[in-house]
This record gives structure tokens, sequence and C-alpha cells, in this order.
């Protein structure tokens, strides 16, 4: 899941910066901050290196993204559009809470223990 994740997580800091796979509809400050912290992020929690602090902070940007975006239009995620905010907010919690796992770069500098 940590390695999915991180993947898909980081094509939405390369579509801000390099507007690559498409075009992303954020601008200015978001750009600059999310698309550092999806990018840089995502990659760090997809090799499982640094994956609790990483995953911390794209929790927290992840929570600011669906109060600024989507929570200020309806209650509920579905009418929204936040579920997919709501949905990594939360795996990103658990990923920080749960570590790198065996099959990372933290869990091999560490001699196997994550």
């Amino acid at each position: 899941m940590r390695i999915t994740v991180g993947f898909l997580f980081l094509w939405h800091g390369t579509s801000k910066f390099f507007s690559y796979p498409r075009v992303s509809p954020a601008e200015g400050f978001v750009i600059v901050t999310g698309g550092t912290i999806e990018l840089i992020g995502g990659l760090l929690i997809m090799i499982g290196l640094f994956t609790s602090p990483a995953a911390f902070i794209a929790c927290g940007h992840m929570a600011v993204a669906y109060c600024i975006s989507h929570g200020t239009n309806h209650f509920l995620p579905i009418i929204n559009g936040g579920e997919l905010a709501m949905l990594y907010c939360f795996v990103f919690l658990y990923l920080s809470s749960k570590g790198d796992g065996i099959w990372s770069v933290g869990g091999r500098r560490n001699g196997g223990r994550s």
C-alpha cells in the first residue's frame, strides 16, 4: 500500500510542477508548497525513506487541501468531490504511525527494522 499510494501521490506533484501527465488547475502558492510536498513526499513514501515524517506532513497537507478546496462546498465528501483528499489523508495518517515497512530503503538502512 505504501508503494502504490506514494507512487500515485508523486504524480499529483508532477502534475503541478511539470503539467505532466495533465495540467493542474492549481496556481501560485499551492503549486510551490503543494507540489513540493506531493513530489518529494510521494517519492519518500514510495521508496520508504523517512516514511513517518513524510506521511505525517502529507497527511496534514491533504487535510488542509480538503478544508480549503472541498470542505467549504458541502459537508459530505461524495458531494463536494473531496473523497480522494480524505482517503489520502487517512492513509497517510496510518502510514505515519506504521512506519517504513520491510520493503523500504529505511528498513534496509536500519538492518531490517522499520
